[in-house]
């Protein structure tokens, strides 16, 4: 949300701290407090020297003060005078610091119309095509370059780096929920069947940058109703309301889903991050797609951050031997010849090659994906074996996921094995990007 900016200084009450080595304090209610930017400016971490509402104690072995809390870019406001010495100063924002400016979700308020009305609009399967909601909605976007997460189980984690997962399904903006910085908070992100249940120790997130706004779509009624009318026991995780917002008591979040739950090539020096329940970030792997490989990134004091992710070793990288099975590939054209490619966004987009001197500027670039019609279904193709495809449903609904049995493996997700004999309408689909 937006926030009217204010003017002047303001003197800290009895509690509030009075420096940070960053240099930067922030205005949050009528209280300045000593602040860290995260996340490029998306969020702050508050601190405070006395117990004051709504910050938690910060039992960190190196805490510079007692208390601490995060707090969204749209609920502070940097002060004038603030001396930034230091921005993103967290271990990730250190890591994988590239990408674009997003444009804050914006809500035109009023005496008729307040916050806590269009958050309940938010909540709201039958408002989804309110006009000022859908407003509301449409002024957060992705942009090429945007930092993209999804939020993972321990399960997930481990699928991503043993098994060379690609981005699917449900996901958000970095910027729009870079706040939510431990795993009491991070729950509601989750799209696993553990969501709302037990709370972890260590949140699991996958950060990469958008190659192109075309991948992305808003889960609204149009084209997602079969989702919002799924039963209880045929779906996994919270329910889509259709307005385009996750469902929360507390937070305004746009959500986005890839376009035909498809997956996304991942671009270069995408990241799996952890999150610590005092909101430390630690980058734990970065991909590099020369090797389609997971590098390690962390040191042995975040090592135990790996015991909850089953069948991950904590002291080694993790590269392809090249056989894995991908649904998508990132294919560009170079001098009238196709090379599969890598995406650097926003600016580069090149020829995958191991040396650099091969590494040449693709002219042109598609995502290259396989689809099938299946009982009147539209599905992607994940993968086949033994004449039999693995398919997952581009439009779910009750009907098509009771007529193909196929089952709910996350949010949104419907997967299912297809008969090849039944299958038409076979083909390549390129889904072409503007260079």
């Amino acid at each position: 949300m937006s926030v009217t900016p204010q003017t002047g200084n303001v003197s800290p009450p009895a509690g509030a701290a009075t420096g940070t080595s960053a240099g930067l304090r922030v205005r949050y209610g009528d209280t300045a407090y000593p602040a860290e930017e995260l996340a490029r400016g998306a969020a702050y971490e508050l601190f405070s020297t006395d117990p004051v509402p709504d910050f938690t104690p910060d039992r960190r072995p190196d805490a510079r003060y007692p208390w601490h809390r995060y707090a969204h870019a749209s609920e502070v406001e940097p002060l004038p005078d603030a001396r930034v010495t230091g921005a993103g100063t967290g271990a990730g924002e250190r890591a994988n610091g590239l990408g674009v400016p997003d444009t804050p979700l914006m809500a035109p308020l009023h005496r008729a119309r307040s916050w806590s009305q269009i958050h309940t609009l938010s909540q709201s399967p039958s408002a989804a095509q309110d006009p000022l909601l859908r407003a509301v909605r449409e002024s957060a976007t992705v942009q090429r370059g945007s930092q993209m997460v999804k939020a993972l189980s321990a399960q997930q984690f481990a699928g991503f780096l043993l098994r060379g997962w690609l981005p699917y399904g449900f996901c958000y903006r970095e910027y729009d929920v870079a706040h939510l910085r431990t795993p009491t908070d991070q729950m509601l992100l989750r799209t696993d069947a553990e969501a709302g249940r037990a709370v972890p120790e260590v949140a699991y997130l996958l950060r990469w940058r958008a190659t192109d706004p075309i991948d992305y779509v808003t889960p609204l009624t149009d084209g997602h109703q079969g989702l919002m009318t799924m039963p209880p026991h045929d779906r996994v995780g919270p329910p889509v309301l259709g307005t385009g917002f996750t469902p929360s008591g507390r937070h305004l979040i746009p959500e986005f889903v890839t376009r035909d739950f498809a997956d996304l090539p991942l671009p270069a020096n995408a990241a799996l991050l952890a999150h610590t329940p005092d909101g430390d970030e630690v980058v734990l792997y970065t991909y590099q797609p020369e090797q389609r490989g997971w590098l390690r990134m962390a040191g042995p004091r975040w090592r135990h951050l790996l015991a909850a992710a089953p069948g991950v070793p904590p002291d080694q990288d993790y590269v392809s031997t090249g056989d894995a099975i991908r649904s998508t590939l990132l294919i560009g054209g170079y001098r009238g010849q196709e090379h599969e490619a890598v995406a650097d966004p926003p600016g580069e987009f090149r020829v995958l090659a191991r040396t650099r001197a091969a590494r040449y500027p693709v002219e042109t670039l598609t995502r290259r994906a396989r689809y099938v019609t299946w009982r009147d279904s539209r599905c992607l193709v994940l993968r086949e074996e033994g004449g039999w495809l693995r398919v997952r449903l581009c439009r779910p609904d009750p009907d098509n996921v009771a007529a193909l049995g196929a089952q709910c493996y996350e949010r949104g997700v419907y997967e299912a094995w297809a008969p090849g004999v039944e299958i038409t309408d076979d083909q390549l689909v390129d889904n072409p990007y503007t260079l």
